[in-house]
């Protein structure tokens, strides 16, 4: 593939760049220990995984962030414990504190002097402004479901992305769309053609943790473990290309003055 065509860089932000596995153990671990319960990890973040799927296909219209009180409402009956309007409201707003990835500041910063940077979210967008804010606002653009009124997986979002970055004169194979979550991005954009890169965040643990299970795996264009990893590639094509069209360069003019000769 050739990657020196693109000149836009969609990305995943909750799961790519937002550390949302964390942020959701760093919430509910203690929040049970308060009832007396103590919950494996893994089962935490796949019954977070289940219940978003479920909501996403019965609430549509209601945006990841408008979902939180809804899913933690459900986990917490499935472990047999009351739940309050209170702590699903503080459960929202604890992703004012879910962490970046160690790579997202430094890739995003320096991926940003080269490539027009656009954020695709579930998130409301006040949430996601905020997220943009917590690791230096990279984005030329943010997109969010709040705004368009479809969540991904649902390829009415990609569309009008696509149609925005149109306007601007950017064409579909001129983006490459980074992200974790082949539920919500990587099979979608795959089936509209588009290419793109599934940064494998969980390369090194069993199953999909707090994303749910796709119904079918896709491969993608580019498969990397982490924003460090696509960053060092995408830099050593952008210096490979330099260096041959400068040995074209060079080509020219020696042949040139030969033929003057």
């Amino acid at each position: 593939m050739r990657l020196n065509k693109f000149n836009t860089l969609t990305f995943d932000v909750v799961g790519t760049l937002i550390d949302f596995e964390t942020g959701i153990l760093n919430w509910f671990q203690p929040h049970l220990k308060q009832k007396g319960s103590e919950v494996e990890e893994e089962e935490i973040l796949t019954l977070f995984a289940r219940t978003e799927a479920h909501y996403l296909k019965t609430l549509p219209k209601s945006s990841f962030t408008g979902l939180l009180p809804v899913i933690y409402s459900d986990m917490m009956r499935s472990w047999g414990f009351s739940a309050n309007e209170e702590d699903g409201l503080e459960f929202q707003d604890s992703i004012q504190e879910w962490p970046p990835f160690p790579d997202t500041i430094d890739a995003l910063t320096e991926l940003k002097k080269n490539y027009h940077l656009v954020a695709v979210s579930n998130c409301d967008s006040s949430y996601l402004e905020w997220m943009s804010t917590s690791i230096g606002d990279p984005f030329d653009e943010m997109v969010s479901s709040d705004v368009v009124g479809v969540n991904k997986p649902d390829e009415r979002l990609f569309q009008e992305v696509l149609r925005r970055l149109n306007r601007r004169g950017i064409l579909q194979e001129e983006i490459l769309h980074v992200a974790q979550s082949q539920f919500h991005d990587i099979v979608p954009v795959s089936v509209l053609g588009w290419s793109s890169v599934w940064i494998h965040r969980r390369h090194n643990r069993p199953g999909f943790g707090a994303t749910p299970k796709p119904y079918k795996m896709v491969k993608p264009s580019l498969n990397m473990q982490n924003l460090k990893e696509l960053l060092e590639v995408l830099k050593r094509n952008r210096e490979d290309e330099s260096k041959r069209s400068k040995g074209t360069f060079s080509l020219k003019v020696t042949f040139n003055h030969t033929e003057a000769a």
